[in-house]
């Protein structure tokens, strides 16, 4: 069963790969990026694969049955046709299964919105095709706070309007590992699954970031419409008013679900004590 995965030149992409890789039962993998040049470290065959270009993605989809759709990163409106241009090649060339990497939050009343109604448009497009298919809908990545980390001991504090909201946070490298289990087991199909491990409110990530770097952090609330001003003035209209969206879904209890995990990838999701006592000691 050749799989191939989109975006692989992206983390996820990648992750999602070498994860396959370490699976005796993975078969052949083929990586699709709309650069591929970006993605050869990877060992193994890279092709040419942009998601407005239906002619080339169904030349990359040549015999390939099993098919892993990373969204993608464009304005909303176009993402969708961007996706449904995936979908039509895929069952153009004889994909048999598609799994999307689809995400969490608000559906309505956000600046995160329009980017989960793309989704969620995106979840129905494939539910409707002819093919088998699964679902994840994934938490917030958890990697990007540790990132920033330099930026946090600066100010000695973590600001934004999620306010007490309870965010279920994941990590790359556990979501590779759902995935993974999800394009290779049958008992998947038609499930569609909530990605994350147990929630955190930001002052518990900031606890949790004190004791692994041993600088000690705060978390101080901003109102929704002055953490929007604020980052739209750092990361332009589009950006900022996204993020902010994301941290507004947090507040709101968008990002407080039931987790899926255990049922999509056969273990439970790695526990943010184990995962932040492993950043302690690098």
């Amino acid at each position: 069963m050749t799989i191939a995965v989109t975006a692989v030149s992206g983390q996820l992409g990648a992750a999602i790969i070498r994860t396959l890789q370490a699976k005796p039962n993975a078969g052949p993998l083929v990586g699709l990026a709309r650069t591929p040049e970006k993605a050869l470290g990877l060992g193994i065959e890279v092709r040419p694969a942009d998601y407005e270009q239906p002619e080339q993605l169904a030349a990359a989809l040549a015999g390939v049955e099993t098919l892993l759709l990373v969204s993608g990163m464009e304005a909303p409106d176009r993402r969708i046709q961007q996706h449904r241009n995936v979908i039509a090649a895929a069952i153009s060339a004889g994909v048999k299964k598609i799994v999307y990497t689809s995400v969490q939050g608000a559906e309505t009343g956000t600046g995160f919105s329009p980017v989960i109604q793309s989704n969620r448009q995106t979840e129905a497009d494939i539910r409707a095709s002819e093919l088998n298919w699964v679902i994840g809908r994934n938490g917030i990545y958890i990697e990007p706070d540790v990132d920033y980390i330099d930026r946090y001991k600066a100010s000695g504090e973590i600001v934004n309007c999620a306010g007490s909201g309870m965010c279920g946070y994941t990590t790359r490298s556990e979501l590779a590992h759902a995935y993974a289990e999800m394009l290779l087991g049958s008992a998947h199909h038609g499930q569609t699954y909530n990605l994350h491990g147990e929630g955190l409110t930001q002052a518990d990530l900031a606890a949790h970031l004190t004791r692994a770097f041993g600088t000690p952090l705060v978390y101080r609330p901003m109102s929704v419409e002055a953490y929007k001003a604020d980052r739209i003035a750092e990361l332009g209209d589009f950006i900022g008013t996204v993020i902010a969206g994301i941290y507004h879904g947090i507040r709101v209890g968008a990002l407080n679900n039931p987790s899926d995990y255990n049922r999509a990838a056969g273990r439970p999701h790695q526990s943010w004590q184990t995962y932040f006592k492993a950043l302690s000691q690098i």
